[in-house]
């Protein structure tokens, strides 16, 4: 994830959070970058037709950002975990306004069973797969809101695995990126991945 050496990206963001405004300037095109690819394991299954858009979802986002300037920054990888936070919350404000708004209108009642099958293992026909939390925050079968409530539970008792689901889910992110992001090994991650998708399963059931 990103090409910007972590050191630069650091320093400007402690130099904006410290008061030195001119550093915000030099940061939005590095910070951009790092949104839009964020934002892409979010819409890797995008549809054309889909309310929100890419460009939404990272203006939000890097909106949102501009007001956590109190922040006290340690790492590229923390800018991007509190990135991956501020696009959970867009998509599920997106899925409850949009599911307000149907609400009446004919559209299919929210399944349990598809909102368990989120989280089916990998290579399961019936399971969504990773990636599609943008295209589940429009789908009326799904309760992403439930989800983000079961999230919310298991981050009390294991905040990092709940930060795996939500790199992971919400954004999109390989095993591979996720890994130094949370300072663990790949092999950590697959397995406290696997342990975090069966106890979802659970709760959600």
């Amino acid at each position: 994830m990103g090409q910007e050496p972590e050191g630069r990206v650091t320093q400007l963001l402690n130099e904006w959070s410290g008061g030195r405004q001119a550093a915000l300037g030099e940061l939005m095109p590095l910070v951009y970058e790092e949104l839009r690819k964020l934002a892409q394991g979010h819409l890797r299954r995008e549809r054309a037709e889909h309310t929100l858009q890419r460009t939404a979802l990272v203006n939000e986002a890097f909106l949102r950002l501009v007001n956590q300037q109190q922040v006290e920054w340690q790492s590229r990888s923390h800018f991007l975990a509190l990135s991956s936070t501020l696009m959970r919350r867009i998509l599920v404000d997106h899925a409850r306004s949009q599911r307000a708004a149907k609400r009446g209108s004919g559209v299919k009642a929210i399944s349990m069973d598809s909102t368990v099958g989120v989280f089916a293992e990998d290579g399961e026909s019936e399971g969504l797969r990773i990636g599609d939390a943008l295209a589940v925050s429009e789908d009326a079968t799904i309760d992403l809101a439930a989800i983000d409530d079961a999230l919310t539970r298991l981050e009390k008792f294991d905040p990092r695995q709940s930060k795996l689901v939500e790199l992971r889910f919400f954004g999109g992110l390989t095993i591979e990126d996720i890994a130094p992001v949370l300072d663990i090994s790949e092999a950590t991650v697959k397995r406290e991945w696997t342990l975090a998708r069966a106890w979802l399963r659970s709760e959600l059931g």
